[in-house]
């Protein structure tokens, strides 16, 4: 795993799953962290419980990144409290699953908004900062529904393909300003998200901790090296 001291990331989405997962590792490997997410209450308990032991600061600021207004507060304030950014993590997302004919016109903005919107948002007000370090990461958490229809997906994956072409193009526009861009498309993963109830055992699908491991293997390539796309799946799915 690399050494992260003295470097400052954002992790959007931060307060449970593989937001969660990413910025406790982000801490342990030293850097400096800010958690982020839409509750005052989550995003102060996770900063608390990150911040014993952490060798770096860990700092909770909320942010809707549907809102762009937030995301470059997001941003200006993290620039401001730790004087750098190296790391940006846009993991914050929403997954609403129905065919669309039951698909609300609020459901699939929302989805759009803060699935493709917010990436945007927030890796436009960063991009300055990241390049000013001379060596900056954005990583998108996508899914495999980045490239894979399925029933029901029809707001989720125009997000998620969507989100994928995004990053590729971000990744050539930014190559020569010292800013890596990439995404970690997981497959079924063992959390909460789409309203989904969490197993507290193993179960088949990748756990939260495997995705935040891939994120730690891209900080882990030198500079000269880009590892744009991680696809994962569960070794063993579940059989139909």
């Amino acid at each position: 795993m690399p050494d992260l001291s003295g470097k400052v990331a954002i992790v959007t989405g931060s307060t449970k799953g593989i937001g969660l997962a990413i910025a406790e590792h982000l801490a342990d490997a030293g850097a400096s962290v800010v958690v982020s997410a839409r509750t005052a209450a989550d995003v102060d308990g996770v900063a608390r419980r990150l911040a014993e032991g952490a060798a770096g600061e860990i700092l909770g600021t909320v942010c809707d990144v549907s809102d762009p207004e937030a995301c470059e507060h997001l941003v200006a304030d993290t620039v401001a409290r730790l004087g750098r950014l190296d790391i940006l993590v846009n993991n914050a997302g929403v997954g609403i699953i129905k065919p669309i004919t039951e698909l609300s016109v609020d459901e699939w903005r929302r989805q759009i908004d803060v699935n493709l919107g917010g990436v945007f948002y927030c890796s436009k007000a960063a991009l300055p900062h990241l390049s000013a370090t001379g060596d900056g990461w954005i990583v998108n958490i996508g899914s495999l529904a980045s490239r894979n229809s399925f029933a029901g997906g029809t707001g989720y994956n125009a997000s998620k393909f969507g989100l994928l072409g995004m990053t590729e193009a971000m990744m050539l526009d930014v190559r020569y300003d010292d800013v890596r861009v990439s995404i970690v498309m997981p497959g079924s993963v063992n959390t909460h998200f789409g309203s989904r109830e969490q197993d507290p055992g193993r179960t088949w699908r990748l756990e939260a901790e495997e995705c935040a491991l891939a994120v730690m293997q891209l900080m882990a390539y030198p500079k000269a090296a880009h590892l744009s796309r991680i696809e994962m799946r569960p070794s063993q799915p579940r059989r139909s």
